[in-house]
Protein backbone atom coordinates (compact mmCIF):
# COMPACT_ATOMS: atom_id res chain seq x y z
CA UNK A 1 0.00 0.00 0.00
CA UNK A 2 1.52 3.45 -0.48
CA UNK A 3 2.60 5.78 2.19
CA UNK A 4 -0.32 8.33 2.67
CA UNK A 5 0.53 11.92 2.43
CA UNK A 6 0.64 14.83 5.13
CA UNK A 7 -2.40 16.41 3.31
CA UNK A 8 -4.74 13.07 3.56
CA UNK A 9 -3.38 12.22 7.29
CA UNK A 10 -4.82 16.02 8.46
CA UNK A 11 -7.77 15.56 6.12
CA UNK A 12 -8.63 12.51 7.52
CA UNK A 13 -8.13 14.17 11.10
CA UNK A 14 -11.17 16.98 10.59
CA UNK A 15 -13.54 14.85 9.09
CA UNK A 16 -13.23 11.90 11.36
CA UNK A 17 -11.38 13.50 14.58
CA UNK A 18 -8.25 10.46 14.18
CA UNK A 19 -5.77 9.47 12.26
CA UNK A 20 -5.93 6.62 10.28
CA UNK A 21 -3.45 3.70 11.04
CA UNK A 22 -0.33 4.16 9.61
CA UNK A 23 0.35 1.93 6.69
CA UNK A 24 3.19 0.04 6.49
CA UNK A 25 5.93 0.83 4.48
CA UNK A 26 8.16 -1.83 3.18
CA UNK A 27 11.75 -0.47 3.87
CA UNK A 28 14.02 -0.50 0.80
CA UNK A 29 17.20 -2.50 1.20
CA UNK A 30 20.00 -0.85 0.80
CA UNK A 31 21.93 -0.72 -2.48
CA UNK A 32 25.10 -2.03 -2.71
CA UNK A 33 27.52 0.27 -2.97
CA UNK A 34 28.64 0.34 -6.52
CA UNK A 35 32.08 -1.37 -7.64
CA UNK A 36 35.10 -0.24 -9.35
CA UNK A 37 34.39 -1.30 -13.21
CA UNK A 38 37.89 -2.84 -14.46
CA UNK A 39 39.10 -2.89 -18.04
CA UNK A 40 38.37 -0.61 -20.86
CA UNK A 41 36.58 -0.37 -23.73
CA UNK A 42 37.85 1.77 -25.86
CA UNK A 43 40.34 2.56 -29.38
CA UNK A 44 43.53 1.63 -27.69
CA UNK A 45 47.29 2.25 -28.89
CA UNK A 46 49.84 -0.46 -27.24
CA UNK A 47 53.55 1.04 -27.25
CA UNK A 48 56.51 -0.55 -27.12
CA UNK A 49 59.32 1.68 -26.74
CA UNK A 50 62.73 1.28 -28.25
CA UNK A 51 65.17 3.64 -30.24
CA UNK A 52 65.68 1.79 -32.93
CA UNK A 53 62.40 -0.79 -32.92
CA UNK A 54 59.40 0.94 -31.37
CA UNK A 55 56.30 -1.24 -31.36
CA UNK A 56 52.89 -0.10 -32.08
CA UNK A 57 49.87 -1.59 -32.23
CA UNK A 58 46.29 -0.09 -32.34
CA UNK A 59 43.27 -2.67 -31.07
CA UNK A 60 39.65 -1.60 -30.31
CA UNK A 61 37.75 -3.37 -27.50
CA UNK A 62 34.27 -2.05 -27.74
CA UNK A 63 34.01 -5.31 -29.43
CA UNK A 64 33.87 -8.88 -28.64
CA UNK A 65 36.00 -10.43 -29.05
CA UNK A 66 38.38 -7.31 -29.35
CA UNK A 67 39.95 -6.49 -32.78
CA UNK A 68 43.50 -5.42 -33.64
CA UNK A 69 43.21 -2.60 -35.99
CA UNK A 70 47.13 -2.33 -36.85
CA UNK A 71 50.30 -3.23 -35.70
CA UNK A 72 53.24 -1.56 -37.07
CA UNK A 73 57.53 -1.21 -35.99
CA UNK A 74 58.94 2.03 -36.57
CA UNK A 75 62.71 0.36 -37.74
CA UNK A 76 64.65 3.21 -37.54
CA UNK A 77 67.87 2.80 -39.82
CA UNK A 78 71.62 2.91 -37.81
CA UNK A 79 72.80 5.86 -39.78
CA UNK A 80 70.26 7.72 -38.08
CA UNK A 81 71.18 10.47 -35.27
CA UNK A 82 69.05 9.97 -32.03
CA UNK A 83 67.08 12.65 -32.63
CA UNK A 84 66.05 11.34 -36.04
CA UNK A 85 64.68 8.70 -34.10
CA UNK A 86 62.77 10.08 -32.47
CA UNK A 87 61.31 12.12 -34.54
CA UNK A 88 60.16 9.28 -36.65
CA UNK A 89 58.67 7.86 -33.45
CA UNK A 90 56.54 10.32 -33.28
CA UNK A 91 55.45 10.75 -36.33
CA UNK A 92 54.15 7.30 -36.82
CA UNK A 93 52.24 7.50 -33.02
CA UNK A 94 50.62 10.71 -34.13
CA UNK A 95 49.54 9.09 -37.76
CA UNK A 96 48.45 5.66 -35.86
CA UNK A 97 46.41 7.91 -33.31
CA UNK A 98 44.74 10.20 -36.06
CA UNK A 99 44.01 7.44 -38.60
CA UNK A 100 42.14 5.25 -36.08
CA UNK A 101 40.68 7.57 -33.86
CA UNK A 102 42.43 6.35 -30.66
CA UNK A 103 41.33 7.71 -27.22
CA UNK A 104 43.30 5.43 -24.56
CA UNK A 105 47.04 4.59 -24.63
CA UNK A 106 49.23 1.99 -22.84
CA UNK A 107 52.26 2.15 -22.68
CA UNK A 108 55.25 0.07 -21.10
CA UNK A 109 57.31 1.70 -18.25
CA UNK A 110 60.96 2.61 -17.32
CA UNK A 111 62.36 -0.85 -16.86
CA UNK A 112 65.91 -1.02 -14.68
CA UNK A 113 68.59 -1.60 -16.80
CA UNK A 114 72.46 -1.76 -15.79
CA UNK A 115 73.19 0.28 -19.12
CA UNK A 116 72.93 4.09 -18.67
CA UNK A 117 72.94 4.29 -22.70
CA UNK A 118 70.24 1.49 -23.51
CA UNK A 119 68.13 3.65 -20.13
CA UNK A 120 69.28 6.69 -22.04
CA UNK A 121 67.67 5.50 -25.18
CA UNK A 122 64.73 3.77 -23.78
CA UNK A 123 63.62 7.34 -21.96
CA UNK A 124 64.19 9.46 -25.04
CA UNK A 125 62.06 6.79 -27.12
CA UNK A 126 59.20 7.03 -24.59
CA UNK A 127 59.16 10.53 -24.51
CA UNK A 128 58.42 11.03 -28.28
CA UNK A 129 55.49 8.67 -28.31
CA UNK A 130 54.48 10.47 -24.27
CA UNK A 131 54.93 13.99 -25.98
CA UNK A 132 52.45 13.67 -28.91
CA UNK A 133 49.58 11.56 -26.89
CA UNK A 134 49.57 14.61 -24.75
CA UNK A 135 49.46 17.36 -27.22
CA UNK A 136 46.10 14.76 -28.82
CA UNK A 137 44.69 14.62 -25.17
CA UNK A 138 45.15 10.60 -25.31
CA UNK A 139 44.91 9.58 -21.73
CA UNK A 140 47.81 7.72 -20.85
CA UNK A 141 48.60 4.63 -18.95
CA UNK A 142 52.28 2.42 -17.99
CA UNK A 143 52.58 -0.90 -16.89
CA UNK A 144 55.30 -2.86 -16.05
CA UNK A 145 56.53 -5.58 -18.27
CA UNK A 146 55.78 -8.09 -15.24
CA UNK A 147 51.67 -6.66 -14.99
CA UNK A 148 51.85 -7.13 -18.68
CA UNK A 149 52.77 -10.50 -19.50
CA UNK A 150 50.53 -11.56 -16.49
CA UNK A 151 47.37 -9.70 -17.59
CA UNK A 152 48.00 -11.23 -21.21
CA UNK A 153 49.54 -15.06 -20.42
CA UNK A 154 49.16 -15.53 -16.84
CA UNK A 155 52.62 -15.89 -16.23
CA UNK A 156 54.64 -12.48 -14.95
CA UNK A 157 57.81 -14.48 -16.18
CA UNK A 158 56.59 -15.30 -19.72
CA UNK A 159 58.58 -14.91 -22.86
CA UNK A 160 58.24 -12.65 -25.87
CA UNK A 161 57.10 -15.82 -27.87
CA UNK A 162 54.82 -17.09 -25.39
CA UNK A 163 53.46 -13.41 -25.26
CA UNK A 164 53.35 -13.39 -29.30
CA UNK A 165 51.61 -16.71 -29.12
CA UNK A 166 48.97 -15.35 -27.30
CA UNK A 167 48.36 -12.23 -29.22
CA UNK A 168 47.71 -14.56 -32.03
CA UNK A 169 45.08 -16.86 -30.15
CA UNK A 170 43.06 -13.43 -28.64
CA UNK A 171 42.53 -11.55 -32.34
CA UNK A 172 42.36 -14.49 -34.12
CA UNK A 173 45.54 -14.32 -36.39
CA UNK A 174 46.87 -16.57 -39.24
CA UNK A 175 49.82 -16.04 -37.92
CA UNK A 176 52.10 -14.14 -35.01
CA UNK A 177 53.53 -10.77 -35.09
CA UNK A 178 56.98 -9.53 -35.03
CA UNK A 179 57.85 -9.25 -31.61
CA UNK A 180 58.01 -5.63 -30.71
CA UNK A 181 54.22 -5.76 -32.19
CA UNK A 182 53.50 -8.37 -30.48
CA UNK A 183 54.93 -7.15 -27.11
CA UNK A 184 53.03 -3.37 -28.61
CA UNK A 185 49.19 -5.15 -28.43
CA UNK A 186 49.95 -7.21 -25.28
CA UNK A 187 50.57 -3.31 -23.54
CA UNK A 188 46.93 -2.28 -24.97
CA UNK A 189 45.39 -5.54 -24.23
CA UNK A 190 46.76 -5.46 -20.44
CA UNK A 191 45.04 -2.05 -20.52
CA UNK A 192 41.57 -3.20 -21.82
CA UNK A 193 42.20 -5.95 -19.30
CA UNK A 194 43.24 -4.24 -15.81
CA UNK A 195 42.83 -0.53 -16.12
CA UNK A 196 40.52 1.46 -13.33
CA UNK A 197 38.02 2.80 -14.59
Amino acid sequence: MARKSARALWTAKIVNGALPAPSKVKKKSPSPAPTARRGSSAIIIGIDPSLRGTGLAVIDTRVTPPRLLSSHTVKVPAKLEAYECLGQIAEYVEKMVKQFGVTEAAIEETIYVQNFRTAQAMGASRGAALSVLARLNVTVSEYAPKRIKLAVTGHGSASKEQVGRMIKAVFGLSKELPLDESDAAGVALCHAYTARA
